[in-house]
């Protein structure tokens, strides 16, 4: 468990402009030291802002954008193509426009898919999905099949909801209280749609790195809770972390409710 790390930026934009920057650099390094680079992309408004401030960052090209893998943290469980997919918005804000290996990227099942409406059957498929494609470092459960457990990310974005919920982890659903599995589906999220599919906490945790992002002053009471001690059933957020680096990009509105003495001077 890696303790968190605050940074805190004037606004929403720079916090987007600045957390591209900072993921540029991460998957430039990542695929300098072991020739690739996986990356877990999130939905949500600071999510699709990261993805767009990255399309218009001319640094972006110095990413080898063919030997970059994309997994999802999580997904709307709803057709393909449908808007409020996190994969539809991903490729509208960045994924059509550079110039990624088709096979080196992983949306979570649709509900029109090959497992039709069950999201628990998707959640396995994906489980499958991560587990093939895990390697010698990876996380791996318990009660975890032979050759069960998820790749070694190297960043794992996460936003943070104003219930402190990330990914579809929500406050004391069934979901968040998972040990055993690494991908879930959620049925009656509190958010719609309600039937959505998750990685979980133990899969999160499995990271690298994790990075969640808040912005704007209704993130401010989550990120003050999840900083302050609560419970991860209680407060999801506050269970994500990552093996080396557990990182928190905020700007000034969603920080306001945060004690001073918890992030330096210099990062507001």
């Amino acid at each position: 468990m890696s303790t968190p790390q605050l940074v805190v930026h004037r606004d929403k934009e720079l916090m987007a402009q600045a957390a591209a920057a900072r993921l540029i650099t991460k998957i430039v390094d990542a695929q300098a030291a072991r020739g690739s680079a996986s990356v877990v992309l999130t939905g949500g408004r600071n999510g699709n802002g990261l993805l767009a401030a990255l399309a218009a960052a001319p640094a972006r090209d110095a990413v080898d954008w063919t030997r970059l893998d994309l997994w999802w943290g999580d997904e709307r469980f709803l057709p393909e193509g449908d808007p409020e997919r996190n994969v539809t918005q991903a490729r509208e804000a960045l994924l059509d426009s550079v110039p990624l290996d088709p096979a080196r990227v992983h949306p979570m099942p649709a509900s029109d898919g090959p497992h039709g409406s069950d999201p628990d059957a998707a959640a396995a498929a994906y489980a499958a999905e991560l587990a093939a494609a895990a390697g010698p470092e990876h996380y791996r459960s318990a009660a975890a099949p032979a050759g069960g457990g998820v790749p070694a990310f190297d960043v794992l974005l996460l936003g943070v909801g104003p219930d402190t919920h990330v990914a579809s982890l929500f406050p004391e659903l069934p979901a968040v209280r998972e040990t055993e599995r690494t991908v879930v589906g959620v049925h009656g999220a509190p958010k719609p749609p309600p039937t959505r599919v998750s990685l979980t906490l133990p899969a999160i945790r499995s990271a690298r790195e994790v990075w969640l992002l808040a912005a704007g002053e209704d993130k401010a009471g989550a990120a003050r809770i999840a900083l302050s001690g609560a419970g991860e059933i209680q407060a999801p957020a506050a269970g994500a972390y990552g093996r080396s680096r557990t990182l928190w990009l905020l700007d000034a509105a969603a920080a306001s409710q945060l004690p001073r003495d918890l992030y330096p001077p210099a990062s507001a």
